[in-house]
């Protein structure tokens, strides 16, 4: 079955001026399965973190906004190397992190050649109280 959403991904992936992706929505509508099929057919790798069930990722983010650093404790954690242009980072279930959110603007900023995307349920209320 191919879904519409997916030639979205394909133009935000091969655009100039991509920017880290939020994938926000309701519960059980595929939002995790859409960006592992993304990353399955369109990457040489993809890199997953679930902050729900590993909420160690977390601190990752809680103590730095260095996005060099941050990507050298994700490799670490996830034993598995992250290559700019090369890897799809997933943050899924992020709802709950704000400094996830937050960070999203250093990968933008800083480090561009990285492709990342998020995903949460009821996203919109935790995009509301960041500053």
């Amino acid at each position: 079955m191919e879904r519409l959403i997916m030639k979205q991904l394909f133009k935000w992936k091969n655009s100039p001026y991509r920017k880290p992706l939020i994938l926000k929505g309701v519960r059980q509508v595929g939002k995790t399965w859409i960006l592992k099929e993304f990353g399955r057919q369109y990457y040489e790798n993809t890199a997953y973190f679930n902050f729900d069930e590993n909420e160690e990722y977390r601190q990752f983010f809680e103590t730095t906004k260095d996005v060099n650093r941050i990507l050298q404790n994700l490799m670490l954690a996830g034993g598995q190397k992250i290559t700019p242009e090369k890897t799809l980072i997933i943050f899924d279930e992020v709802q709950d992190c704000p400094k996830v959110i937050n960070a999203m603007k250093y990968f933008c900023e800083n480090a561009p050649e990285y492709h990342v995307a998020c995903a949460g349920s009821l996203l919109g209320i935790a995009l509301r109280d960041i500053n």
